[in-house]
């Protein structure tokens, strides 16, 4: 079994030890937004919380019902269902925004698992270009083009189509396959 908590604690609100882990925590979490090239240093108002969680079934008089919990550990094959929360933390509305996500190193995108309400949803097999899954390219073994598998993809892009509110919210969402 791996465990990943570390992966997943960049991302979530959590209680730090010591100071020794805040600075580990801290660099890994700036790692990965220059990787990613979407989060700054900078004084945006828009701010992204990853929760990453796997279905769990549960019997409820009688009935099986599915919940979200917190994917703490996970093996290769768990499908782990990452919502991001984008928030606008300013006094005024941010026209349009976009966000920009990379996929984990660990996790493979499920085809046609991204949504997000009012949003028009594009992907990279680089992380610099971005388009609809139709007109993605990937070489072949032989330098061949042929079309982009959703394994090959290594970011999804979000383009709101309105204006996040002050102080407001919205939510994306994709589920990726443990490698």
């Amino acid at each position: 079994m791996l465990d990943y908590t570390n992966y997943i604690m960049r991302f979530r609100t959590c209680k730090i030890a010591s100071p020794d882990v805040l600075c580990a925590v801290l660099l890994s979490v700036c790692a990965a937004a220059a990787a990613s090239g979407q989060a700054t240093l900078n004084a945006s108002p828009i701010t992204i919380k990853t929760i990453a969680e796997v279905e769990t079934k549960a019997t409820l008089s009688g009935r099986e019902i599915v919940k979200l919990a917190p994917a703490v550990r996970v093996v290769p094959g768990d499908q782990v269902i990452y919502t991001l929360e984008v928030r606008n933390t300013a006094a005024a509305a941010v026209a349009a925004p976009t966000i920009t996500y990379p996929i984990p190193d660990h996790a493979q995108y499920l085809a046609d698992s991204a949504v997000g309400p009012g949003a028009d949803v594009s992907f990279s097999v680089d992380g610099r270009s971005f388009d609809a899954p139709k007109n993605l390219k990937v070489p072949d073994a032989a330098g061949n083009l042929r079309p982009a598998l959703a394994a090959d993809y290594t970011h999804i892009r979000w383009q709101l189509k309105h204006r996040l509110k002050a102080n407001s919210v919205a939510f994306v969402r994709f589920r990726a396959l443990v490698k």
